[in-house]
């Protein structure tokens, strides 16, 4: 029997409708990422990974190159794609509770652990900032924010073995709160540090009880 000339066509269309199927599922991932915001300068852990990794994340170089964004990587590659998705719910405004000591920079573990890698210590790439440095912060869905947490970690806390907790923090600003918008730029003054720290950010969100964890790791000099 001789094959219908529609069949080859037929075909083709099955196949890029498998594959426009499979497309679809994984959009939601990267998408769902404009939602939300995160601090860019001075790029936390995940920002930073997708920002140097993103175009070519599969690069086996990255292991020796940047270790700490290897295994990020290799844990949980929508960590990064979702780089300003790190938030919890329904807080109530008691941080510490919801968000155990060595759980910090993974917002205790939020999003069934999507962002776990977060908490591994390690010699994260840093940011050279000064004394008085100013955080960029990116919110595409204009959320908002009731305020703004930073803090700085102790002189007593080395990144590079320990996990971080909030008994290794110092609180260096509080801010008011911001009407919504894409682009909030935060000075921040300090004094007394250098080398090596961590400067972790709490932003809640106006539009919900929706509270956010950043993990920035700098270079005072």
């Amino acid at each position: 029997m001789q094959a219908s000339p529609l069949a080859a066509p037929r075909r083709v269309l099955t196949i890029l409708a498998a594959l426009a199927g499979a497309l679809a599922c994984m959009l939601p991932l990267a998408n769902s990422a404009a939602a939300h915001g995160s601090i860019l300068d001075p790029a936390t852990r995940n920002y930073g990974c997708y920002e140097r990794w993103g175009d070519d994340h599969m690069n086996p170089d990255m292991q020796q190159q940047d270790p700490m964004c290897w295994q990020a990587w290799q844990d949980n590659p929508n960590a990064m794609w979702n780089w300003n998705g790190l938030y919890k719910n329904n807080v109530y405004g008691d941080h510490q509770a919801h968000v155990p000591s060595g759980t910090l920079c993974s917002g205790g573990n939020t999003q069934n652990g999507r962002y776990s890698s977060m908490d591994t210590p390690g010699e994260w790439k840093m940011t050279n900032i000064s004394d008085n440095f100013t955080l960029q912060f990116y919110d595409q869905a204009s959320h908002g924010a009731d305020y703004f947490r930073i803090y700085v970690s102790k002189d007593s806390y080395d990144p590079t073995t320990q996990r971080l907790g909030w008994d290794d923090l110092n609180l260096v600003k509080t801010t008011g709160s911001y009407a919504p918008t894409q682009n909030i730029s935060i000075p921040v003054s300090t004094s007394g540090y250098d080398g090596r720290h961590v400067v972790f950010t709490i932003w809640k969100a106006s539009h919900m009880d929706q509270n956010y964890y950043f993990c920035s790791d700098v270079n005072f000099s």
